[in-house]
């Protein structure tokens, strides 16, 4: 027998060594066998004892094709699952591996596309804070000189206001009065002029009470005007201020709230552009494993490929072999089993054995002739005594027959029986082995696809699972997005309709500016006429000749300017109210527009990070869904190969599956049915020792 491989039993030889070794072994049986028979000198004819080592031959031979079938049945097996589990691993892998570097790429791409917008902010922060210093040094500035301005008309209001009083009441101390009110730097230069020449005139002397009040009512009546005209001017330096005040306020609020923002998105996509980049280097790391597992697979496989097919070309080469060798040995028996060689090979033959036998031949045959009903009745009770034992009709058949038919048909019969005994032996054997190695096959089969469906509907449901999550997830990200363009919407229209209202109130604030200030113009222009101030000047010249003729001149009416005052001043406060409403209105204006476009940029930002969700989502969820439907066909025909392998298992049970007795059951009686065939056979032919 050839040596057996390690590897699942199979046979290391090829199929020219095998055969040979075959043939080699089937001559030495037949010259062994040849060798005992004659030594011994026994009954069984050597063609006989040969029949019995080529039937244990033969019967050894299909036990160990059978053998190798079912070793080999597993290692097919064995081979189909490696290579399914590992295809489909290195499958999965390349799935993986694409899937990681576009995580990779799109990873390092966001990190980059971040980078940029980092950068950019920080360039904005930078500016924002530039132009906030600058803000900074102007306001410092504009308000420095206007408290420069300020302090100078009201230190001229002062002093007109001052001497006015002082000119009234005809005080002492007019002269330092009017010189305060000359030093004043807002005074115009003609004042100065009148002021000097009124100090010229009454330099030294006391005048008159009728020429002093002529000639201080010019200067009063001018320095009146000074008064008004310096607050109009202070009040517009005011106005200014306060407008210049605001717009720095507002712009530097824009400012601190650009930086802040800035500054807080430049933090968030920092932290964003780590986490990408944390998300990259792992990504890597799962690829580098990936790819190095996907090697391995790969090598694994072509080794599986390898081993499994050399494997398969041994088996098949041995399969043949033994299948020609247990062709050649029935084809042996047939003729060695043939009444050409069966009938000669009982005649004595010409041999050694047969001159040390031959008186007992001699006797044996004449025993067999005169005692041959008793051997018939020997051998008619010993069959029917084992057919009772073992049960078997054909011993039964026999042992009623041997009494009846001839000693010779009965010997036939026998002979007949015993191959055909044998030749059910040989087709239950070779059925067996398909039996054995069908449901063997079979089982694994139904292990495996019970196994893989169990799986297969596990990746369902979680597949089921993940994609109703995403389609849950996609709706909330959807009625989200909906409800803030909502929002953007009724922003938007709230800011339409308070810009108009804040445009028309400024529109009307700056026309009631423009006509409290006509109003203004108009009552000064009529109260505050000048007097006629060539006279003052010409008051000295003219002598007494004037005087005496302004002391019987009646002074005009000239309006009522006492009481105008009241009015001018309340005038002035509405415009001023007029103007903080216009001021304050167009900051809160550029407040809410400031507010309203940071809320729409914030939204639009915010509806860009969930539009790239749901449709990074709604990728996911459709590569869930073509998974799904992936999963789904392979379980139903998984499922169908599993059926089918059930059907074929109740076929099999039918066939194959012992209910009563069981193979080496069966096994064992023929032989025993055919052992106590060739016995009665040797009763037939005279040696009853075994009786």
């Amino acid at each position: 027998k050839p040596s057996a491989s390690p590897a699942f039993g199979f046979s290391s030889c090829g199929r020219n060594s095998c055969h040979h070794l075959a043939m080699k072994s089937f001559a030495r049986v037949l010259v062994g066998a040849a060798v005992v028979g004659f030594a011994a000198g026994e009954t069984v004819t050597p063609v006989q004892k040969v029949i019995q080592l080529l039937d244990g031959m033969l019967a050894k031979g299909k036990e160990e094709k059978h053998a190798e079938e079912i070793e080999f049945a597993k290692f097919q097996a064995w081979c189909d699952s490696t290579r399914k589990a590992t295809t489909k691993s290195i499958e999965e892998g390349a799935a993986q591996i694409t899937q990681l570097d576009a995580d990779i790429a799109k990873s390092e791409s966001d990190a980059e596309v971040l980078g940029q917008e980092i950068d950019e902010l920080e360039g904005k922060i930078a500016q924002a804070k530039s132009e906030a210093a600058s803000a900074n040094a102007l306001r410092e500035k504009e308000h420095g000189d206007y408290m420069a301005q300020h302090q100078d008309l009201s230190e001229s209001i002062d002093a007109c206001e001052k001497a006015v009083s002082v000119l009234k009441s005809r005080g002492t101390d007019v002269p330092q009065s009017l010189a305060q009110v000359r030093s004043s730097p807002k005074i115009p230069a003609h004042a100065i002029e009148v002021i000097e020449s009124f100090l010229a005139m009454n330099a030294g002397q006391e005048p008159k009470a009728n020429a002093y009040e002529f000639q201080s009512g010019g200067v009063v009546e001018m320095l009146e005007k000074l008064t008004g005209k310096f607050k109009d001017q202070r009040f517009a330096l005011q106005k200014a201020e306060m407008n210049a005040k605001s717009n720095y306020e507002m712009l530097l609020q824009q400012l601190t709230d650009s930086i802040h923002t800035d500054e807080s998105r430049s933090s968030e996509k920092s932290a964003s552009k780590a986490g990408k980049l944390s998300d990259a280097a792992n990504f890597k790391g799962d690829l580098e494993v990936t790819e190095k597992t996907k090697a391995e697979d790969e090598k694994t496989l072509s080794d599986t490929k390898t081993s499994c097919n050399a494997k398969s070309v041994e088996f098949e080469q041995n399969q043949v072999t033994r299948a020609e060798e247990i062709k050649a040995i029935k084809n042996a028996m047939e003729i060695l089993s043939s009444d050409a060689v069966s009938g000669n090979s009982e005649t004595p033959l010409p041999s050694l054995a047969q001159v040390h036998a031959k008186g007992r031949a001699l006797a044996q045959l004449r025993s067999s002739v005169q005692n041959d009903g008793d051997i018939r009745q020997k051998a008619a009770a010993y069959l029917q005594g084992r057919a009772k034992d073992l049960g078997s009709r054909y011993l039964s058949v026999m042992a009623s027959r041997v009494t009846e038919d001839p000693f010779g048909k009965v010997k036939k019969m026998l002979k007949d029986l015993i191959v055909k005994l044998m030749e059910e032996a040989n087709s239950e054997a070779d059925h067996h082995a398909y039996c054995t190695s069908e449901v063997a096959t079979n089982k694994m089969t139904r292990e495996d696809k019970s196994s893989e469906a169990e799986k297969l509907s596990a990746d369902t449901d979680q597949l089921t699972a993940t994609e109703a999550q995403l389609a849950s997830e996609i709706t909330e990200l959807s009625d989200a997005m909906a409800e803030l363009q909502g929002a953007r919407a009724e922003a938007t229209k709230n800011r339409g309709e308070e810009k108009g209202t804040n445009i028309k109130t400024i529109a009307d604030s700056k026309e009631a500016q423009v006509a409290v200030e006509q109003a203004i113009a108009v009552l000064r222009e009529f109260y505050g006429k000048e007097t006629d101030a060539p006279s003052l000047l010409q008051a000295g010249k003219t002598g007494a000749a004037a005087t005496a003729k302004r002391s019987t001149h009646r002074e005009p009416y000239t309006g009522m300017g006492s009481s105008s005052g009241g009015i001018l001043g309340l005038l002035d406060v509405i415009l001023s109210d007029f103007a903080r409403l216009e001021t304050e209105t167009s900051s809160s204006e550029d407040q809410a527009q400031s507010a309203y476009e940071k809320y729409m940029n914030e939204s639009d930002e915010d509806l860009a990070v969930k539009g790239t969700t749901v449709e990074h989502k709604a990728s996911k969820k459709q590569q869930t869904e073509e998974s799904l439907r992936s999963t789904q066909k392979e379980l139903s025909l998984t499922q169908q190969e599993l059926d089918a392998a059930m059907s074929y298992y109740d076929k099999l049970k039918a066939d194959c599956v012992d209910n009563n007795l069981s193979y080496e059951d069966r096994v064992s009686m023929r032989k025993e049915e055919i052992q106590s065939l060739k016995e009665a056979m040797r009763i037939l032919n005279g040696d009853d020792s075994l009786m």
